[in-house]
């Protein structure tokens, strides 16, 4: 990653990269990371839809460079399309190394959450004010 790359979207979630997230050699988790990332588009998505959101589908997902034990992982998610009832998100994972002064993307993904009404079955989602 060079030093110009920059996060797309907005910063909807920051967490520390802990030794119980990680595995013998220091490495986070992969799924530790993905969950950060629905959390995240969760957060989001519940936002735009003003009420409950679940998780659909989790697309197009690859690890570019691992998370260590110490970085901060900040979540940031960018709605790239709105449906009836769903919402799709393009989420970025960045690292602040903890040794270093620079943010690298180690992974993005395409979110797919559905908005949901209170008896849990899917409901439009309100548009725009």
């Amino acid at each position: 990653m060079n030093d110009t790359a920059k996060p797309l979207g907005e910063l909807t979630l920051r967490t520390l990269a802990m030794p119980a997230d990680a595995n013998p050699a220091g490495d986070i988790f992969g799924g530790w990371v993905m969950a950060q990332m629905d959390l995240a588009s969760g957060i989001r998505a519940a936002e735009r839809a003003r009420g409950r959101v679940v998780t659909a589908a989790v697309k197009e997902m690859a690890f570019q460079l691992p998370v260590k034990i110490g970085d901060t992982l900040s979540i940031y998610t960018h709605i790239t399309r709105v449906g009836t009832t769903s919402i799709t998100l393009l989420i970025e994972a960045w690292a602040q190394r903890s040794r270093y002064e620079k943010m690298e993307k180690v992974t993005e993904g395409t979110f797919i959450m559905v908005a949901l009404a209170e008896d849990g079955k899917p409901k439009p989602v309100p548009a725009l004010d």
